[in-house]
């Protein structure tokens, strides 16, 4: 009996936490922080988007889907969290850019410090800094 706990505690140890690496195209932008690649909904981790209904929502989407389209192929690494129907991930065009930088960057989308711890601040415009922050994010 100790043998086999013994032997499913290193087999546990060894396996990776919960990160894994999706690889494929961008199949449907549902707004400026949830996409789906190969089917798989994907929450972007540290991101604040307006929803598609708040002002400046249509605008963050149209960047999302212009973004991606001109990619095409993202590799989306994982975090093994759920939100709602959404895997939790961080994303990136083949070339290494992170998608979420590329969204504050362009002024629609914020860094979420809460989840982000930061990563996205650098990247933030006066016009990302005008869209307001989410009390998720805080």
């Amino acid at each position: 009996m100790t043998r086999t706990l013994t032997l499913a505690a290193l087999l546990l140890l060894s396996a990776p936490a919960y990160a894994e690496t999706l690889e494929g195209q961008v199949t449907h932008v549902r707004d400026g922080d949830t996409i789906e690649v190969e089917g798989v909904p994907i929450r972007l981790n540290g991101l604040a988007a307006p929803e598609s209904d708040e002002p400046g929502g249509t605008e963050a989407t149209a960047v999302m889907e212009r973004i991606v389209h001109q990619v095409r192929w993202l590799r989306c690494e994982l975090t093994g969290e759920t939100s709602y129907d959404r895997q939790i991930g961080t994303c990136f065009t083949l070339g290494g850019q992170d998608i979420a930088a590329l969204m504050v960057a362009q002024g629609v989308a914020r860094d979420c410090p809460r989840y982000s711890g930061g990563r996205y601040a650098e990247y933030e415009t006066d016009a990302s800094r005008a869209l307001p922050l989410p009390e998720y994010c805080r």
